[in-house]
């Protein structure tokens, strides 16, 4: 259950909405936005009920979207009884969260999180993730495929998806908490020098064997800064020593495909 007051900045509030929609929360939840305005949502078993005509939930919609770019200090009342039965049409703040977040996800950002992950194992967090009822075939393959923590590149055959609908996917899960980083997965060496180490090292960048030269240095430089230690000060322990293995091995896969012996 999320708490009862908290600080919203920019973006959080779509991870609250998920958080109170998943834990079937019932009660009121009172925005006061930066600037003075006030907004208030009455939440039963996780829905939102709202008096919009539209049964797309059109107006709902663009109201909560609205609320995403806002800063604002939120307060849930639990319980329902200073409000009368008949609340209007319900909208569900799960649903909402998991496409406005996979909406989130063009082609520069999809790039991106393949590189923020490269050779990171994932796995599922079964109290995070959206209910049954909710899920197609696809996403019920991609969550079984990680059952166990694999890496992305694991993944993808076992989930038979597109590539795009894989990292959306991913994306939102990751999002809203129901995914786990469980370390770096172990490559089998090839030789050094040899083709194989070669494009385990592009892996590990996050590229394929047709990028140039200019991008494996562009992915090198991203992923550095990424996890460079001072820029990481504010994670834990665990999570630093994680960023530290990654920085060695891309470093090492960096020196792979720049000079190789």
């Amino acid at each position: 259950m999320p708490p009862s007051s908290q600080r919203l900045e920019r973006g959080d509030f779509v991870r609250l909405c998920y958080r109170l929609g998943h834990s079937r929360s019932t009660g009121v939840l009172s925005l006061a936005l930066d600037g003075g305005k006030a907004e208030l949502l009455i939440l039963r078993r996780g829905q939102v009920f709202t008096r919009d005509s539209d049964a797309l939930g059109r107006e709902t919609r663009l109201r909560l979207e609205r609320l995403t770019s806002a800063g604002c200090l939120a307060h849930f009342d639990r319980g329902l009884a200073a409000y009368p039965p008949s609340l209007g049409r319900p909208f569900s703040l799960t649903e909402w969260a998991r496409q406005h977040l996979e909406a989130q996800l063009d082609s520069t950002r999809a790039q991106d999180l393949v590189r923020e992950l490269a050779g990171v194992r994932l796995a599922i967090v079964m109290e995070q993730v959206p209910e049954a009822s909710t899920l197609d075939a696809t996403d019920q393959r991609i969550i079984a495929a990680m059952g166990q923590p694999r890496r992305l590149d694991q993944i993808w055959p076992l989930a038979r998806t597109p590539r795009f609908r894989l990292l959306s996917f991913v994306h939102f899960l990751r999002s809203v908490g129901a995914l786990r980083e469980a370390g770096v997965a172990a490559h089998p060496r090839p030789a050094i020098g040899t083709p194989g180490r070669q494009a385990e090292a592009m892996r590990t960048l996050g590229l394929t064997g047709h990028s140039s030269l200019q991008e494996v240095k562009q992915a090198y430089r991203r992923l550095a800064r990424q996890l460079h230690p001072d820029l990481n000060g504010s994670k834990s322990h665990a999570q630093r020593r994680l960023c530290e293995q990654r920085l060695s091995d891309v470093n090492s896969a960096y020196r792979e495909l720049i000079s190789p012996r």
